[in-house]
């Protein structure tokens, strides 16, 4: 063995922090996945945990979408490779879905199809972003957003909003937060994790704000169907429709569907990003599985009857959780106006004795509650902002009740 041989460390010799690449390294697991993992374990394991933690529908998938993925499976025609940016008569159906929801005019080449909504968002941050540009990024924010930004090479700041203004950002705020690195705007309406809506006076005094200094927007529009009472979904380049050549709209068949985990998603945008992103799909995963391509077919060419009863039983739970939730002595609880999720402020519990223990975070208030009341419940620190909680109502009304209601007697022991 030669000298420099023998000095040269084995790639076990090196640790674990240099086996991993720092780029990799840094991404934080998903912390609302980590939840309803730990809960789903528990449940496996014979607990009797009610989980608040995941956003997925406790609906089937409509039963026309599904015999569409079967006969595609029966299908010769979808055994093979097909474009890597998606079907191309699923690409004209979402350009004329987006017109119809919408009101927003787009082509089948400004549409990628995606691995769902996370690869769409990610393929956008890639296609857009060179190393340090800067994307604003209201909060609380999705636990994806600032991760994906990260990996594409830019830099996530934040602009802090609570429960005092709905958690709406203001034009003051948004402005504050630019610089002369400042690339994109990240608009997400209806949100996760709080459900805020903006209305279209807002929405358009925004995007004024952004068309006026020259910033990308890149707007999640997931959960347009589900708005409730007197609030209204507004697409961004509806209320301003001169930033279509500097937007990129976000959205799937996840939600508004019941179809989590069939995995299909897509950007929209100005055509040169788009065969860029597409370009990068090429080369990471190729196309999506044809048949999750026929079965999202049929949702966007469907009439929207399913969406609008699973929509009215979203809104009961949303109702019911709001007020069990605000008779919680330290529990502050806003009305969401969209999506499935409350984001309640818990800060008035902190450092308050619960069960002989004074959690000191929301994290640490999250992890008492699921040990003791066995509810899953994923902290305000996922989200960027500490001291609330969030909860997905999109679980039976039953359990839903049973949850919020041991939530209840523990947190109402707090002295």
């Amino acid at each position: 063995m030669t000298a420099s041989a023998a000095s040269t460390p084995s790639p076990s010799d090196r640790g674990p922090a240099t086996r991993v690449s720092r780029r990799i390294g840094a991404i934080a697991e998903s912390a609302t996945l980590a939840v309803d993992a730990k809960a789903k374990a528990l449940k496996a394991a014979g607990r009797p945990v009610v989980g608040f933690g995941a956003g997925e529908p406790d609906f089937p998938t409509p039963a026309y979408i599904v015999e569409a993925a079967v006969q595609a499976a029966q299908n010769p025609k979808y055994h093979k490779y097909t474009p890597a940016g998606g079907l191309p008569e699923l690409k004209e159906a979402i350009a004329h879905k987006t017109l119809r929801d919408s009101g927003v005019s787009v082509s089948a080449n400004q549409v990628l199809v995606t691995n769902g909504g996370k690869q769409a968002i990610y393929n956008a941050f890639a296609a857009l972003l060179n190393p340090g540009d800067e994307v604003i990024v209201p909060a609380p924010y999705w636990t994806t957003y600032p991760e994906s930004i990260q990996l594409a090479g830019g830099v996530a700041v934040d602009v802090v909003t609570d429960e005092t203004t709905g958690y709406l950002a203001t034009v003051e705020q948004l402005e504050a937060a630019r610089t002369e690195r400042t690339k994109v705007l990240l608009f997400v309406s209806p949100s996760n994790p709080t459900g805020a809506v903006y209305s279209p006076e807002q929405v358009e005094a925004i995007g004024r704000w952004a068309l006026e200094h020259g910033l990308w927007v890149l707007t999640d529009e997931i959960y347009e169907h589900l708005v409730y009472g007197d609030a209204r979904f507004t697409s961004i380049l509806k209320a301003v429709p001169e930033l279509a050549e500097q937007t990129v709209i976000v959205n799937g068949v996840a939600k508004t569907y019941a179809m989590t985990g069939w995995r299909v998603g897509w950007m929209i945008g100005p055509a040169d990003v788009v065969k860029a992103a597409t370009n990068l799909q090429s080369h990471a995963t190729s196309n999506v599985s044809n048949v999750a391509q026929v079965a999202a077919l049929a949702a966007v060419s469907g009439d929207l009857e399913a969406v609008a009863e699973m929509k009215l039983a979203f809104d009961r739970r949303r109702q019911t959780i709001v007020r069990m939730l605000n008779e919680i002595p330290g529990v502050l609880c806003p009305e969401p106006k969209g999506a499935f999720y409350v984001y309640p402020s818990v800060k008035e519990l902190l450092g308050k004795e619960i069960r002989g223990q004074r959690p000191g975070s929301s994290a640490e208030l999250a992890s008492l509650i699921l040990d003791e009341a066995e509810v899953a419940v994923v902290p305000g620190e996922a989200f960027g902002t500490p001291g609330y909680l969030r909860l997905s109502y999109a679980l039976s009304d039953a359990d839903l009740v049973e949850g919020v209601s041991r939530l209840q007697k523990l947190l109402g022991e707090a002295r």
